[in-house]
């Protein structure tokens, strides 16, 4: 035990020391920093309002239409001319325009605008004319609701007549749709990065180590398996060391710019995520989370540093021998919103008991209650597995790992590799 615990602290302290883990652990919270203030400013930037002549032949759309329009919102500018349409296509841009649209004066308000053509010298994306659009569709609801005789009271009446569905679980009054499916995801993306990021450390580390040699010395002295089980956890420490440290540092930039009234649109969403997480089991969730990330790590990792002790220097043959173990958790992502969906179905259910797919599926179900959504029996029966599949993985991958650490030249195929793993002492 002191020798897997002497590898764990190894693995740990050479890991956290190096200038890639200091820098990447700085680096998040900068960027995170730089994307609250600079979205806001590459937004206002990009975000130039169009300025449009607007020749109304039908007479629909008077000054003080286009006016309100113009007064609610900045982001396209119509301005009503008297030119004549053939000079105003020839000087338009000299006239400071960046296009100009024609109402043609056989417009019928019962027919509507259909086709309206938008004449610029600029490309503009269907994006980019939604603001012109968007205001031109507003000023035709105002003619339409004039000629129905519809007044400003009974708009509202219209507007507010709708009906909306808010999907309550009987069995779990706590679970609300939108909540769980924030979290679901935030919850299931968290967990895909550590295990693709920290599960390939895990195989760089053992492949440097065997190119090196430097693995020969050290299995002298310690067993393979605790070789390869020390340092899984101490990466794993690792991980978990970097997204605590990111933690605090959100929270930290967070209350900052909340103190000096910076970031208003990004405090909004974080308030509202703050509002998100008063409704729910903060530590159940954090605890089911902290289990299916480790636990997934932990499964991965072990076939991982077995696949790195397999090759050599080649970094082909790592990623051809490792692409096999990427697919379930790759199939996972993809899938995720089929069982957010439906956390109830089958594929949720039972994709979330097994342990290549769990960590991703459980924790995009939990949020949606427990047991209301994931049944207790579910929920045991996948902890189960996920412990079960890690001793075995540990097991499996240790003995492929004792027979390829030492062994150099061809690359073995995953039917040597399963034979190696159930071969006899």
């Amino acid at each position: 035990m002191n020798k897997i615990l002497l590898i764990i602290r190894r693995e740990y302290l050479t890991r956290v020391r190096k200038k890639t883990f200091l820098i990447s652990t700085i680096l998040f919270p900068v960027l995170y920093f730089g994307l609250i203030l600079g979205t806001g400013y590459i937004t206002a930037k990009s975000g130039a309002s169009l300025r449009i002549a607007i020749i109304d032949s039908s007479g629909y759309f008077d000054k003080g239409k286009i006016a309100r329009e113009n007064a609610a919102d900045s982001s396209a500018t119509l301005v009503p001319v008297s030119i004549a349409a053939d000079s105003l296509k020839k000087n338009f841009s000299s006239l400071g325009y960046d296009g100009y649209v024609i109402v043609p004066a056989d417009t019928k308000w019962e027919e509507g605008l259909k086709n309206l053509s938008l004449h610029t010298s600029r490309t503009l994306s269907i994006e980019g004319a939604n603001p012109l659009e968007r205001k031109l569709n507003n000023i035709w609801n105002s003619v339409k609701n004039e000629k129905l005789g519809i007044d400003e009271s009974k708009k509202k009446t219209i507007e507010n007549s709708r009906v909306d569905i808010v999907p309550e679980n009987v069995n779990d009054q706590s679970a609300n749709s939108t909540t769980a499916s924030i979290l679901g995801v935030v919850a299931a993306v968290l967990t895909y990065i550590i295990l693709m990021l920290y599960g390939s450390q895990v195989m760089m580390g053992v492949m440097e180590e065997k190119t090196s040699r430097i693995a020969e010395v050290i299995v002298s002295s310690v067993k393979p398996f605790q070789l390869m089980l020390g340092k899984i956890v101490g990466i794993g420490l690792v991980a978990l060391t970097q997204i605590t440290l990111w933690l605090i540092a959100v929270f930290l930039i967070y209350n900052v710019t909340k103190a000096s009234g910076t970031a208003n649109s990004m405090q909004g969403m974080i308030g509202g995520m703050q509002e998100v997480f008063s409704s729910i089991n903060v530590p159940f969730l954090l605890f089911f989370f902290l289990f299916y990330l480790l636990g997934g790590f932990f499964f991965y990792a072990s076939l991982f540093a077995a696949v790195g002790s397999a090759v050599n220097e080649d970094m082909r043959e790592a990623q051809s021998l490792s692409f096999p173990l990427m697919l379930p958790i790759i199939f996972s992502i993809a899938t995720m919103q089929a069982v957010i969906k439906d956390p109830t179905g089958p594929l949720a259910v039972w994709g979330s008991i097994i342990p290549f797919t769990s960590p991703i599926y459980m924790m995009a179900r939990i949020p949606f209650g427990v047991p209301g959504t994931v049944q207790w029996w579910e929920l045991a029966l996948s902890m189960f597995f996920m412990v079960g599949g890690f001793i075995f993985t540990t097991w499996f991958a240790g003995k492929i790992y004792r027979t390829g650490i030492l062994m150099y030249g061809k690359k073995p195929s995953w039917k040597e590799l399963i034979k190696w793993g159930f071969r006899k002492n």
